[in-house]
């Protein structure tokens, strides 16, 4: 089986469709979707329902939570006070259909590949959605958030770094961001988002076993009229911050 791991989405649609249109390419069995959907992006309600049509099993990240449980904001950050109003904008566009589709995302998904293959789904580990797992990541921290793999291929998002390790007999990877990939610095600190869209391929067959990290180039443009046209609050910054200018 081939199966195309995406994850970490935010509201960008251009970049979601961009991701799509290279994984038809890429002639997959199936997709699974890592979570982090909608938050902190200019068109979450298009996401939701482009994802809600591919039918795919669904992992829920922790921003998908922003809009299931209650959040507590510092109001004196002025990053916190810009976060709650651009889920409080995308709140108004969600129907209760919306808001129930999101509800049924799992904490992790695990699927049978091919012989014997097994994939372990999640957002930031097994254990928790803000888990942070990354290449330098120490194996004594990485065992406290993995436990006893319970598969050969384990995958997550959260970081919006791609990333591929082993971990005792199983290989760990992180498949990037689709909608807002980090380069370089740290998740509370990134040095800038690249214009592409990040996911990954695992393709279990034959007896061999293989995993692809995909980069897709994006239209800046594209993407930059998207969110100009989409009303959302704090557009400027969201701009500056996606295209780097």
């Amino acid at each position: 089986m081939r199966v195309a791991l995406i994850s970490d989405i935010h509201g960008n649609f251009v970049a979601l469709q961009t991701v799509l249109d290279d994984i038809e390419r890429a002639a997959v069995d199936r997709i699974v979707c890592l979570g982090d959907v909608a938050a902190n992006g200019p068109q979450p309600r298009e996401v939701i329902e482009k994802i809600r049509a591919l039918d795919c099993p669904m992992v829920r990240g922790n921003t998908d939570d922003w809009f299931l449980v209650p959040q507590r904001f510092d109001p004196n950050s002025e990053r916190e006070r810009r976060l709650m109003a651009m889920r409080d904008w995308a709140m108004e566009k969600f129907s209760p259909a919306d808001l129930d589709f999101m509800r049924a995302f799992q904490p992790t998904i695990q699927l049978p590949l091919d012989n014997g293959v097994t994939l372990l789904c999640y957002h930031g580990s097994p254990h928790a959605h803000t888990d942070v797992i990354l290449a330098t990541t120490p194996d004594d921290e990485l065992a406290r958030m993995i436990g006893a793999p319970r598969a050969m291929v384990l995958a997550g998002g959260h970081t919006h770094q791609q990333m591929l390790r082993r971990y005792r007999d199983a290989i760990v990877l992180t498949v990037g961001s689709v909608g807002m990939p980090f380069e370089r610095g740290s998740i509370s600190n990134p040095d800038r988002h690249p214009a592409r869209g990040e996911y990954a391929i695992v393709d279990a067959r034959g007896g061999h076993l293989a995993v692809e990290l995909r980069r897709v180039p994006l239209d800046v443009d594209a993407v930059v009229r998207a969110a100009r046209a989409s009303g959302m609050p704090s557009i400027d910054a969201w701009v500056a911050e996606w295209s780097g200018h």
